[in-house]
């Protein structure tokens, strides 16, 4: 059986009043008799109720993270699994624990939210997804939570923000392609009212406008491999195709690589591919997938402390900025060789 106040009380000789005061640091026992009940309490191996501790404090050592993705997405996407895992890793000897929820339909994200705050479910949140003209920074000022957010919004934000740029890689790959001899870039991006899916395909288009290159080869999509599939296709199928294709992901960039194998082309021979996030199976595909190199863990458990800090009072209010994403070359990407050698278009 778990070690209680009560038996800690019974041990020191004291009341259970006396035994609360000085687990908790308060005043109303002397410092002998304070000394003498946490030796008591370390001895007997006694840890603090994390329920009694959310009752008398009117905290829920809850944090909460609401993302608003399709959950076949979610399932698919190896970004969320190893950042929630960074989370946690963070969490773990905190006394939080994480509360997630997935908000599918028009209108749930909101509710999610305001059921978290008016439950006190948690006592802040980690805002992903940044989007533009994000409403979700005045719903949170109005539920008086806090938050640390996933890169700056671009509204002003009193929240502290853990930024991790995805310009430079992408600048990095777009450059490598140019740089290999390719003319005909094409970018599939994510979804554009999200500012990472955005700040990508400005960082495509802005690198093309520097060599003087066509900035006309861009297609949103969801992040999701069915519509990378469908991108791809869209792609190839133009008069002015292009013999390289910048994917916002890899999830994306796998399933268009795929097709276009399946298409008779050559990687990367008649195409060159490059993701982003440089997941585990990146380095496997055959060839192997150049890819931007991010750190979903890492930014899910410096997100984590720094919310946790701003619960405690110890952060200074100052956005933490890690390593920026880096490209990493692999065998999916080369110099652009004559397509109809290969009899496929």
């Amino acid at each position: 059986m778990p070690v209680t106040i009560s038996d800690v009380a019974r041990a020191a000789g004291v009341s259970k009043g006396a035994v609360s005061y000085a687990l908790n640091g308060q005043a109303g026992v002397s410092e002998d008799t304070r000394r003498r009940i946490l030796s008591t309490a370390a001895a007997l191996g006694w840890t603090p109720s994390l329920r009694a501790r959310s009752l008398s404090s009117s905290k829920a050592y809850a944090l909460g993270l609401v993302v608003a993705r399709n959950p076949r997405l979610l399932g698919t996407d190896p970004f969320f699994p190893s950042f929630i895992a960074g989370i946690e890793t963070t969490l773990a000897d905190s006394g939080y624990s994480l509360v997630l929820t997935v908000a599918t339909q028009t209108g749930s994200e909101e509710a999610s939210y305001r059921r978290l705050a008016h439950e006190g479910r948690v006592d802040g949140v980690i805002l992903s997804d940044m989007r533009t003209d994000d409403s979700r920074i005045a719903l949170l000022l109005e539920l008086g939570l806090a938050a640390v957010t996933l890169n700056r919004p671009d509204t002003p934000s009193p929240f502290p923000a853990v930024c991790m740029d995805d310009t430079e890689g992408i600048s990095q790959a777009v450059q490598h392609l140019v740089d290999l001899g390719h003319t005909r870039i094409a970018h599939v991006g994510g979804t554009q009212h999200y500012i990472h899916g955005l700040s990508r395909r400005n960082a495509w288009a802005n690198t093309l406008k520097l060599n003087g290159l066509e900035t006309d080869l861009f297609i949103e999509a969801d992040f999701g491999a069915t519509e990378g599939v469908a991108a791809t296709a869209d792609l190839l199928a133009r008069d002015n195709a292009p013999t390289a294709i910048v994917y916002a992901n890899d999830i994306m960039a796998t399933a268009g690589q795929a097709y276009a194998q399946q298409q008779g082309l050559r990687i990367p021979a008649d195409l060159s591919v490059t993701g982003y996030d440089n997941t585990e199976y990146a380095q496997y595909l055959n060839p192997a997938l150049t890819s931007i190199g991010s750190d979903p863990l890492l930014w899910g458990s410096s997100a984590a402390q720094v919310l946790l800090n701003q619960l405690d009072g110890t952060h200074d209010g100052a956005d933490v900025v890690l390593p920026a994403p880096r490209l990493i070359t692999r065998g999916s990407t080369a110099a652009p060789h004559n397509r109809s050698s290969s009899g496929s278009k």
